[in-house]
């Protein structure tokens, strides 16, 4: 796994991926390290809703961060994952970009997935959406690391074009989506949902 942090994770847990993280931090022996840390406890204080607390993470790992180029690339993901929560995605869209530019000169590819992968959603613009997730896709046939991104990268575009009520196109990538999810049978979860999405879209045009 391209992010050593990831493993730590458990969305469905905040509390105890926050116990991870701060067991993590005593590890660290780095500041550059401390700070990625930092940044993901950030994340976990934007995803309650927490916005104050996560800015001052943010604000405290950007002090240890220097010019280590992993950890300005998590500290633009998570600051514009913050600002994109809270509703200003004027103010998210340049860090996702700047996190992507920044990700492939340092070759963080996996890292410039991801900052694909929030462009896309943080543009109500369909056109924009569908060229960041056309980047991000190039990106994972160049680039193995960043190859995990094309399942969201997919769905997301999906979705947005079933909103619209394009349910023939929005098909198209939910099958699309399918197929790249289950070249990953270790993750059931996205398999299903990648069905279930299939399914609607088909529905949907049934009807």
């Amino acid at each position: 796994m391209p992010d050593r942090l990831r493993r730590l994770w458990d969305y469905d847990d905040l509390d105890g991926t926050a116990s991870h993280f701060r067991e993590q931090l005593e590890q660290e022996e780095s500041d550059s390290g401390r700070a990625e840390v930092l940044s993901q406890l950030a994340r976990v204080e934007s995803m309650r809703d927490e916005f104050e607390r996560c800015a001052e993470l943010l604000d405290k790992a950007e002090l240890l961060a220097g010019h280590d180029a992993l950890a300005n690339v998590r500290l633009e993901l998570e600051r514009g994952r913050m600002f994109r929560s809270s509703g200003d995605l004027e103010a998210a869209f340049p860090l996702f970009k700047s996190a992507f530019d920044r990700a492939c000169e340092s070759g963080e590819f996996w890292f410039a997935g991801d900052a694909a992968h929030m462009c896309a959603i943080a543009v109500t613009d369909l056109d924009l959406m569908e060229e960041w997730s056309q980047r991000g896709l190039e990106l994972g046939e160049r680039e193995p690391d960043a190859a995990y991104w094309a399942g969201p990268l997919l769905n997301n575009l999906g979705w947005s074009y079933f909103d619209t009520g394009d349910h023939q196109r929005a098909l198209e990538l939910f099958e699309r989506a399918l197929v790249v999810r289950e070249r990953d049978p270790g993750n059931p979860t996205a398999i299903k949902f990648a069905k279930e999405a299939v399914e609607e879209a088909r529905q949907a045009l049934a009807r």
